[in-house]
């Protein structure tokens, strides 16, 4: 199976913006696109509003409720049309792996969209696109990220690394969920996890432990809602130069004294900022294919995504 990532149009290159323009993602188009199969929406298109068509923003009336309307008539508003064709549209995308917004939108901006009172005064970038936020909070596992910020390397493989690890715990629980899938899927990821977050990695394996105290469907979104969260934080140097000493620890009485020297020193020179992480990493899956070690070929933190992406180098 594909992975299906939904996206806004205009971000695939779909002139459907406001001013009959697009806002096409050079990352979404020639690097991402040959590996996933995108699904495209314009939530604005989708309720009626034409291109090209009058802008529209986010308002806060006296109630403190979040209005989408017109910027020049804010009588002629659009939030109810925008809730309806929401609700109806998610249990759909529910087989997504990750979604790709447009930033700044008042309808699928992530964060920072500009809010106004009644007044027509802007309150500051403080809104949630009207579309996205009720995305995120029916999918709180559904990896969501905004086209501006795939430009930051760090985001962008942060990201990634998200889509195809909520695909591949989609893909395991295809069928059905069950303990054992659970327990075989969090070995595979528990050291991707520990280079993001120590802390989730010790309560994700304490949740997996418990399992059986869990109600099966209960638990499986958690878990995946965990991991997602997990995921998010951007994996720093140190956390990184951990994992590996950790992963060069199951191989210790297979290397010689030399070698034990060389990946030692790599990572130390990785950790100081002298060499980027596809340098330990490529001699430690050197050492792999001298010295064979299943559970550490299997760990998804070795290849969190297709090598061709090229965002580790």
């Amino acid at each position: 199976m594909t992975i299906k990532i939904g996206i806004s149009a205009c971000v695939l290159g779909e002139p459907v913006r406001f001013d009959g323009g697009h806002k096409a993602s050079t990352f979404c188009l020639q690097q991402l696109k040959p590996l996933v199969q995108f699904v495209a929406v314009c939530p604005e298109q989708a309720i009626g509003l034409g291109v090209p068509r009058p802008a529209i923003r986010l308002q806060r009336d006296e109630q403190h409720n979040i209005r989408l309307v017109q910027s020049r008539d804010p009588a002629v508003d659009h939030t109810s049309q925008m809730l309806a064709y929401t609700e109806k549209l998610l249990p759909g995308l529910a087989s997504l792996s990750g979604y790709v917004v447009c930033a700044k939108s008042p309808s699928c901006g992530m964060e920072r969209v500009r809010l106004y009172d009644d007044a027509g005064q802007q309150l500051g970038k403080i809104g949630v696109g009207i579309f996205t936020r009720q995305l995120m909070h029916h999918f709180p596992w559904l990896p969501v990220e905004e086209d501006g910020r795939l430009l930051d390397p760090a985001l962008r493989e942060n990201f990634i690394t998200r889509i195809y690890a909520c695909y591949d715990y989609q893909q395991q629980m295809l069928d059905g969920f069950s303990t054992a899938k659970l327990v075989n899927f969090h070995s595979r990821y528990k050291f991707l996890v520990m280079a993001h977050s120590p802390v989730a990695y010790r309560e994700l394996g304490r949740l997996v432990a418990s399992a059986k105290l869990f109600d099966a469907a209960e638990l499986s979104l958690r878990y995946l809602t965990d991991l997602m969260q997990a995921l998010k934080n951007i994996a720093s140097r140190k956390q990184h130069a951990n994992v590996l000493q950790h992963l060069q620890g199951f191989l210790k009485k297979s290397l010689s004294q030399a070698e034990k020297h060389e990946l030692t020193d790599l990572i130390h020179r990785y950790r100081q900022g002298y060499l980027p992480l596809m340098s330990p990493l490529t001699l430690l899956a050197h050492y792999l294919r001298q010295y064979p070690n299943q559970y550490v070929a299997a760990q998804r933190y070795l290849s969190p995504y297709p090598e061709q992406l090229g965002l580790r180098a």
